[in-house]
């Protein structure tokens, strides 16, 4: 197989119709941002756009389902704006706030949420620590292992809030190791969650971290 032909972007999947709904052409059209920019300035790798759909931009969405409308939802280490910009076109009655240091990308995040529309979106260029506000929840996809993050996601969390962490196959192992901090971070607890199983052949994996 040729180079171009093995990093040809995925064509876009049945299930978007029906997890994106109303959103659709807005997640076509940052879809095909993501594939116009990403080399440029560094959001996905070439090897990533064979399943740009699937792996990124639908796993992101579908974790949407966990957030109820009028929620405020903070996205730390946007990045690319995975998973905060396809979370807010699936779920467009929640406030997201997409969280990113890097100013380029933070640049490029500004560009997409004005390109699209997205009226429930604002983007602060900041550290974690630095937002000095708090959420009703908070999300993270390739950001660190968990404890790791939690202590960077806990004070950015609501009393009750909860923290929506994008993980592989080894979240069982990252919770176990996270357990130590449950006292000292006044975690309620923690619990696995598969969402889009219903539409997608890989469903995403969510670590929820309930906070007291």
């Amino acid at each position: 197989m040729s180079e171009e032909l093995e990093y040809t972007p995925e064509h876009e999947p049945a299930s978007a119709a029906a997890i994106f709904g109303a959103g659709l052409e807005q997640a076509r059209a940052y879809t095909t941002a993501l594939i116009r920019d990403s080399d440029e300035l560094g959001l996905l790798g070439p090897r990533e756009m064979p399943r740009i759909w699937s792996r990124h931009v639908l796993n992101s969405a579908v974790v949407a389902s966990l957030v109820p409308a009028g929620a405020s939802v903070a996205d730390v280490g946007s990045g690319a704006g995975l998973p905060g910009i396809p979370m807010a076109i699936a779920q467009p009655n929640a406030h997201f706030t997409l969280i990113e240091p890097m100013e380029r990308r933070s640049n490029w995040l500004l560009q997409q949420v004005s390109e699209l529309g997205l009226q429930n979106v604002t983007v602060k260029r900041a550290r974690a620590e630095e937002v000095g506000e708090t959420f009703d929840i908070v999300t993270a996809r390739a950001v660190s292992a968990l404890p790791k993050l939690l202590r960077m996601t806990v004070p950015l969390t609501k009393f009750g809030g909860q923290i929506l962490a994008l993980k592989g196959s080894k979240a069982a192992d990252e919770i176990a190791e996270a357990q130590k901090l449950k006292a000292k971070l006044k975690i309620s607890g923690f619990e696995i969650v598969q969402v889009g199983t219903e539409h997608l052949t890989d469903p995403t994996t969510v670590v929820r971290t309930t906070l007291v």
